[in-house]
């Protein structure tokens, strides 16, 4: 636990004296309350259901921008090779940098947001159960994304080329629900339907909580994890 923090706290340091963050974090809050207040004055409904919705593209869009420089980076500078031969396990070097994209995803993206709850509090009466699980998919959603970010970041180390591979394989899971209505049919179809990310989020923020809703973002993330992971070993042998 202690080297996954260490790494951890190390990512988080490295993301702060960055300028992506901060940029890509006021794009997202600046999309976020553009339409929180686009939803608010024509929907005139204490909701946050509308905005979460809108939300799916934008963070799909700056997760791989988030994730790019994890393990690419290291294998750019050539730092990888040290960490490789530290006495750290290679999921450990993998749940860290994951654990720091997260806590910052959480920090400077969702908790800022909060303040548009407080605004909704001022003015209505919330329901506040689409609201919590609203959030709830948001983290999730937010997390499915980053670790197939930091899979493409392990696959090279051209961080532009990492930002493609993770924005190309997170556009084919958010296009999979309305792919498999258009070209495929029967079992196929369900299973376009399952895979898809925004089929699931779209549930949480209408406040539906489903095991399985829970259990798909959980899985994705340790499916990509894994995958990441095994990349690390087959490099540590070359």
């Amino acid at each position: 636990m202690k080297n996954i923090w260490t790494i951890t706290v190390r990512e988080l340091k490295a993301y702060f004296v960055s300028p992506v963050a901060y940029v890509t974090s006021a794009f997202f809050l600046a999309v976020m309350g553009l339409l929180f207040a686009l939803i608010l004055i024509n929907g005139r409904e204490a909701s946050m259901r509308g905005t979460f919705s809108n939300l799916t593209f934008v963070v799909l869009m700056i997760a791989p921008i988030l994730t790019m420089r994890l393990l690419a980076e290291e294998q750019q500078t050539g730092t990888i090779e040290l960490l490789l031969t530290a006495p750290v396990h290679d999921w450990q070097v993998v749940l860290g940098k994951f654990l720091g994209s997260i806590i910052l995803f959480l920090t400077m993206f969702i908790v800022p947001t909060l303040y548009y709850v407080l605004l909704l509090a001022l003015v209505g009466s919330p329901d506040w159960g689409p609201i919590a699980s609203g959030y709830i998919g948001l983290l999730l959603l937010g997390a499915s994304f980053l670790s197939v970010g930091v899979f493409t970041s392990a696959l090279t180390r051209n961080q532009v080329v990492a930002a493609v591979g993770g924005l190309a394989i997170l556009l084919i899971l958010w296009l999979a629900d309305a792919t498999g209505s258009f070209i495929a049919t029967g079992a196929m179809s369900n299973v376009l339907s399952y895979v898809s990310i925004t089929r699931h989020y779209e549930n949480l923020i209408r406040g539906v909580i489903d095991t399985q809703d829970i259990l798909y973002p959980l899985s994705m993330i340790a499916i990509w994890l894994f995958l990441t992971t095994q990349v690390l070993q087959m490099r540590r042998w070359r």
